[in-house]
């Protein structure tokens, strides 16, 4: 559920809670800046800043900033030797920023708005006088394998966050192991479209309302979606002929990620048909076929997680 929505409902439910928002790292840390956790009356509800003593540190906190209506700025540093006793990464410095959930519509509104904007900018005061300040503009900040972040102003009167759309998931086939795919994609944060041409398949009463569903060919679809670098592309219909239609038209695209569900056996005849066809060499090199880490997948939801484990090393940047 997003943690900013969840915050909001706590206040109009008339509950009392915390919001805790990592708002600068420095070194090695257990999570990155912008990392948010909601805590209630009885601890956490939502979301992780790392566990271990750092976690129930700010717990304690948050309950304590909501008896006093204030915030609060933590600091903890993590040396090598208490990371490892904890399990934690070793070696860095984390200020972790805690505000008390106020009823204060002003401040309610922003968390509302600021739970479905794609992109902008929230700031929040660190010190409160006469109750929260929150602000938030809906300035594009562009979007694609980074998420929010956060940071302290340098004169750490205020926390600013930079809110970035996470990237598009586009999966082009809602079979089994297409549908478990999206599935998977979505509960792993991503923006998830799934695009078939049988209307049976295609159907949103199959998916949940965060994934978007449409019913039409790849020429439809992608003039009503037309790709960027921060999209992400999968490719898994009912035939190589399917397949090597859709691949003609994303693998030349500005797509940052394409993958074909199949063997290295179908990579070759799809190649081979497709680069008689003109395609260049180098489009379809980019190509990852099969799609997904080698992990011995066999059903469905082991592709799936395959498959998005490669999506969230793409999406982290690492190879």
């Amino acid at each position: 559920m997003n943690v900013w929505q969840a915050a909001a409902d706590l206040i109009r439910q008339r509950r009392s809670g915390a919001l805790a928002t990592v708002a600068r790292v420095r070194g090695s840390t257990p999570v990155p800046a912008g990392t948010k956790m909601l805590v209630g009356a009885e601890g956490r509800l939502i979301g992780s800043v790392g566990g271990g003593c750092v976690e129930a540190d700010v717990i304690a906190a948050a309950l304590h900033a909501q008896a006093e209506h204030r915030p609060a700025l933590l600091t903890h540093h993590l040396n090598a030797d208490l990371a490892g006793d904890l399990g934690l990464s070793c070696g860095g410095t984390v200020d972790i920023f805690v505000e008390p959930l106020l009823a204060d519509e002003a401040y309610v509104c922003v968390l509302e708005i600021v739970a479905t904007a794609e992109s902008g900018l929230v700031r929040t005061a660190t010190e409160w006088g006469d109750g929260p300040v929150k602000t938030f503009e809906p300035v594009a900040l562009g979007g694609g394998a980074s998420d929010a972040a956060a940071t302290l102003t340098r004169d750490g009167r205020f926390m600013e966050e930079r809110l970035m759309p996470a990237p598009r998931v586009f999966v082009f086939g809602a079979g089994h192991v297409g549908t478990a795919i999206a599935r998977a994609a979505e509960s792993a944060g991503f923006r998830v479209i799934v695009i078939d041409d049988r209307a049976e398949y295609a159907d949103p009463a199959r998916f949940s309302e965060g994934t978007a569903v449409l019913n039409a060919d790849s020429d439809a679809a992608l003039s009503r979606y037309p790709l960027t670098t921060a999209d992400a592309v999968v490719i898994a219909t009912r035939g190589h002929r399917n397949d090597a239609v859709i691949l003609e038209r994303v693998a030349t695209s500005p797509a940052g990620y394409v993958g074909l569900l199949g063997s290295k056996r179908k990579k070759a005849v799809v190649t081979k048909g497709l680069t008689a066809a003109g395609v260049p060499p180098a489009s379809l090199d980019r190509v990852r076929v099969p799609v997904g880490l080698a992990i011995g997948a066999v059903t469905p939801e082991e592709i799936a997680v395959s498959v998005v484990a490669e999506l969230i090393a793409w999406r982290r940047g690492k190879p």
